[in-house]
């Protein structure tokens, strides 16, 4: 029997994770005309469809979906061992791809790459910043970072950061005209800079402790953002109080720029962790990624 290649395959999982050949052909680095021939020489190849295609998406028939099932790990398996070759090279060599929140990949992952890639120009690193608790076996990264509560007892956990605190925090100016609050609830009179996460259903509610009592509270505000930099910006420019990791904003705290306020209900909690799949074996390259990020008191 001839052997078929599997390029073929890699095309059709990857439209069919995606829903869509324009998102496919970006991750892989084909054209979409050229995709969208790949799946269509499979499906002739093995006389049925896969793929349902429309003008606003494509999705798996039953007959892809089964594809998808059982095929697409078998193939992420064998290229995770072609990947773990690379320890019998002289130097290790692979691309690293990690997810990771905004905070987490500026405030960890850069300041510990930055020293090691320079001595390891084999390894390429690949970061997406993103705020979902994303499937990261799905989606087909090699780890994730989250918070030490956050991820799933079948992963292998890493901590690669200290305790954190969160800060509630004004500028002078934003305290000129309003009044400083004692307890959160008192934030449900303030015009607030809210936080929009996906994995929260929509904004964040801000949370606190203290004396073992815990508190959420949904803020309200004029802005909205999803990333860091614009409700730092925006809270410097006294827009409003913002909610923001500790470590962060202590420059702009010990320079008279913000003030932080509710200090004694912001307690420490579990810091960053990087994590992986426990049935993946790691490559020489993650390894020493790994090695690079772990927290070392």
């Amino acid at each position: 029997m001839v052997r078929q290649p599997t390029n073929d395959l890699a095309a059709f999982i990857a439209v069919a994770r995606e829903k869509s050949f324009t998102r496919a052909a970006a991750k892989l680095g084909v054209s979409q005309s050229a995709l969208s021939h790949t799946v269509t020489a499979l499906e002739k190849r093995l006389g049925v469809r896969l793929l349902t295609r429309n003008t606003r998406s494509v999705s798996p028939t039953q007959a892809g979906e089964r594809l998808l099932v059982t095929v697409a790990p078998r193939l992420d398996e064998i290229e995770t061992e072609l990947a773990a070759l690379s320890e019998f090279r002289d130097k290790p060599a692979g691309t690293i791809r990690i997810n990771a929140g905004e905070h987490a990949a500026e405030r960890i992952l850069w300041p510990a790459l930055e020293k090691l890639l320079p001595d390891y120009p084999d390894i390429h690193v690949e970061i997406i910043v993103d705020y979902g608790l994303t499937d990261i076996v799905a989606e087909r990264y090699d780890a994730g970072v989250r918070l030490g509560e956050q991820v799933a007892k079948d992963m292998i956990a890493v901590r690669i950061g200290p305790d954190m605190r969160m800060a509630v925090l004004g500028a002078p100016s934003y305290f000129a005209d309003h009044p400083t609050p004692l307890t959160p609830r008192d934030l449900t009179d303030h015009n607030c800079i809210n936080l929009r996460l996906p994995t929260y259903g929509g904004i964040y509610a801000w949370e606190f402790e203290k004396d073992g009592h815990e508190l959420r509270v949904r803020v309200e505000g004029q802005l909205v953002f999803n990333n860091f930099s614009l409700r730092l910006n925006a809270a410097l420019k006294g827009l409003g109080l913002v909610y923001l990791p500790e470590d962060a904003v202590l420059p702009y705290i010990g320079d008279g720029r913000l003030v932080r306020v509710l200090e004694d209900w912001c307690p420490s909690f579990s810091g960053y962790h990087l994590y992986y799949p426990s049935r993946r074996q790691p490559s020489a390259a993650f390894a020493i990624v790994m090695n690079a990020l772990r927290y070392r008191a």
